[in-house]
């Protein structure tokens, strides 16, 4: 019955009503924009690595114009805002697009200002002789043999201004190797660091320089002690050392030796055959300390700590409150440990960062495990070291840990719907095949090989490695006080050799590895741009504006155009290594090797870049090529013909080959009068272009050359 005029209505019954949760915004939108730090920082590098150079006073006076005006702008666009100059959205538009270039260019100071940093003199010619200089590492080659690195390096009759600041010498012999900081002297075959193997191929110039590695050679003497082992901190370095060949005696085999760089990063005693099977079945990253290795032990000692405070106050001893920081700062001191333990290599620094900043954001009281944290590791990293960001291990472990982080609000949903015994099982296959999914494009292109098992392997051996092996090697290194750590190392050997056991069966399984051809160069920054901006730039349809809608579609372009470039690729039609003692010309079976010899490490780059899985003998078998084994001639289409010439002799024989329509390659350097008639590639020639891949055209043949580092002392 309603009421009438004038009457009040009765009030309604209150009732209990249950608010509505709002829904949680994506990692992407709770980040903000610092994500987009490291992103601009990482562009300004990449520009500098187009062309790199070292900066006069010209550069950083351009630079720092530059810097202060869009600074400017960023700093004065809300004022013009304010006083109705423009709107308030396009003062937001250049406020931010001024921000971000001013990173883009400090990006690129950031790397300038490291490369004059270590600069140091690069051999420019090959040196035989006394090779003076304390070592300052040992390792092993790819070759399996031992390597010394060397620094205050003295070489005879050469100044020191012109005299490398490191050297690496692999040794010939069996000799028994220095100790860390011990000052010796061999006599080594010495040469600048090599080219690369073709053009756009990996420049080992480049590490070298960022390395401060100014010549690279061997060594077939015996070594000598000039000075006794320095102190200081070659006496912990030292330690380290003892430590890992304690391991490696205690456990003994392979196995040890993959416990011993699991622990103390020393890799010198793993052999190449078991680094082969490793890389076959994708668990190489097991041996190399990483973020993986670092993030198991800091969560282990974190876990295990907080327990133990718990504990302790469960039993009515009271202890300051949260017991959660508490275990987040030892956790952090023992990651401390383990970066010095380890050695403190460029990745286990990375990984030291990246969950520092996350144990920090414990203590903070922020969130661990979020993009935001990881883009300020990546800041550090960048500063710290920016030339980083063109190597494949920053692209990996980055990527990996944006993707897990990406997937774990979904992760945290569905979990517990699923039976607790199940929970683990679940989250290790979801987090293995993401990390996967996210970092086999990247792997592939820098690898150029795919590990098709490796999901499988990695779900054998990953959850050995958490369980059993990074707590077993805690454990040991506690009780290594006591002198009681032999169970804790037995427990680790069993762990690295079913860890072994299992690369081994998924490396023997049939198509463990497909090659892959290497992809263009813009390839890999069109995906990790393109990536980049399709997480940051991901808006719920609610939120979605005019720019994020755009750099959401920018971003799907660069992917596309990334597939397709790497879809579309050819390789080149004819290679010329850097010295002209292999040539490569692609055939329908595969590209075929003028000699079935020499020049091993350049060809065996060619056939991995071309995805080929062949050695050079099976190559060099491919029918192409004919004539004897010094001078061996193959025809290309348009009727031209390549003649390859080596040995004694081969300067005299290739002027008298220098015809037109050929391309003539020799070994020894090549007189003709005048301008020659052929193509013609000898050392001289050679010494100035690097490497040279050839296309044939409608007009002849297409030379690229190898581009020559430009930084110079």
């Amino acid at each position: 019955m309603l009421p009438q005029s004038g009457a009040v209505a009765p009030p309604l019954p209150q009732t209990a009503t249950r608010p509505v949760a709002a829904p949680r915004p994506a990692a992407a939108l709770r980040a903000g924009l610092f994500p987009w730090v490291p992103v601009c920082l990482s562009a300004g590098i990449g520009l500098w690595f187009l062309h790199p150079t070292l900066f006069g006073a010209a550069h950083w006076t351009v630079m720092a114009c530059l810097l202060a005006l869009l600074l400017t702008i960023a700093r004065h666009a809300p004022l013009w805002a304010d006083r109705g100059r423009i709107g308030w959205p396009q003062a937001d538009a250049v406020h931010l697009a001024a921000l971000a270039l001013s990173f883009v260019i400090a990006g690129t100071g950031l790397v300038a200002f490291r490369a004059a940093h270590v600069a140091a003199p690069v051999l420019e010619w090959r040196y035989y002789g006394p090779v003076e200089g304390r070592v300052i590492q040992i390792d092993r080659s790819g070759r399996d043999r031992m390597r010394l690195t060397l620094d205050g390096v003295v070489l005879h009759d050469l100044s020191p201004d012109r005299t490398p600041a490191r050297v690496r010498l692999s040794l010939m012999g069996d000799d028994a190797l220095p100790p860390l900081g011990q000052r010796v002297m061999l006599t080594g075959h010495l040469g600048p660091p090599p080219a690369p193997s073709s053009p756009g191929s990996f420049d080992f110039r480049m590490f070298a320089w960022f390395d401060g590695l100014g010549a690279v050679g061997y060594s077939r003497t015996p070594i000598m002690a000039v000075a006794p082992p320095q102190g200081g901190v070659w006496w912990a370095h030292r330690a380290r050392m003892s430590i890992s060949a304690a391991i490696q005696d205690r456990i003994g085999g392979q196995a040890g030796a993959v416990a011993s760089a699991l622990m103390t990063g020393d890799r010198s005693g793993i052999a190449e055959e078991t680094n082969e099977v490793m890389r076959a079945s994708n668990l190489y990253h097991i041996i190399s300390i990483s973020g993986l290795h670092m993030g198991m032990l800091a969560a282990f000692v974190y876990g295990a700590v907080r327990m133990v405070l718990v504990g302790v106050q469960g039993v009515g001893i009271g202890l300051a409150r949260p017991m959660h920081k508490w275990a987040a700062g030892i956790a952090l001191a023992a990651a401390a440990a383990y970066l010095w333990l380890s050695g403190g290599g460029v990745a286990t620094e990375r990984s030291f960062i990246m969950v520092a900043v996350m144990l920090g954001a414990i203590i903070a009281d922020r969130r661990a495990i979020s993009l935001r944290t990881v883009a300020l590791a990546a800041t550090i990293v960048l500063i710290y070291s920016p030339e980083a960001v063109v190597s494949a291990g920053f692209q990996m472990s980055f990527a990996a840990t944006v993707a897990l982080i990406l997937v774990y609000g979904p992760w945290a949903r569905v979990s517990p719907r699923l039976p607790w015994w199940l929970r683990p099982v679940a989250m290790l296959i979801v987090s293995s095949l993401i990390a996967a999914v996210a970092t086999s494009p990247i792997a592939a292109a820098h690898f150029n090989r795919m590990a098709q098992y490796g999901l499988l392997a990695n779900l054998l051996a990953v959850p050995v490695m958490g369980t059993l092996v990074m707590p077993a090697g805690v454990i040991g290194a506690l009780l290594a006080l006591v002198g009681l750590e032999a169970p804790a190392l037995w427990v680790m050997g069993i762990g690295t050799e079913w860890m072994l056991w299992v690369a081994r069966f998924v490396a023997d399984l049939g198509g463990a590895v497909t090659g892959v051809a290497k992809p263009p160069a813009a390839v890999v920054p069109l995906m990790g741009f393109g990536a980049v901006l399709g997480i940051l730039c991901w808006r719920p349809a609610a939120r979605r504006g005019v720019l994020t809608q755009a750099g959401f579609v920018l971003a799907m372009t660069l992917l596309i155009a990334a597939a397709a470039l790497w879809m579309n690729a050819r390789r080149p039609l004819l290679l010329i290594a850097p010295e002209g003692e292999a040539v490569g010309l692609m055939t329908p079976e595969g590209r075929a090797i003028s000699k079935p010899s020499g020049g091993a490490f350049v060809v065996s780059t060619w056939l991995q870049e071309d995805g080929d899985m062949a050695d050079q003998e099976t190559a060099a078998a491919r029918p192409a090529w004919t004539g004897d084994r010094r001078d061996r001639q193959a025809t290309l289409s348009g009727g031209w013909q390549v003649w390859h010439l080596t040995g004694k002799g081969s300067g005299a024989r290739a002027a008298a080959a220098c015809r037109p329509d050929r391309i003539v390659v020799a070994t020894e350097p090549v007189d003709v009068d005048g301008k020659p008639r052929c193509l013609l590639l000898d050392p001289k020639r050679l010494r100035s272009s690097g490497a040279v891949a050839i296309r044939m055209t409608a007009d002849g043949p297409q030379v690229t050359t190898g581009q020559p580092i430009r930084l110079s002392r």
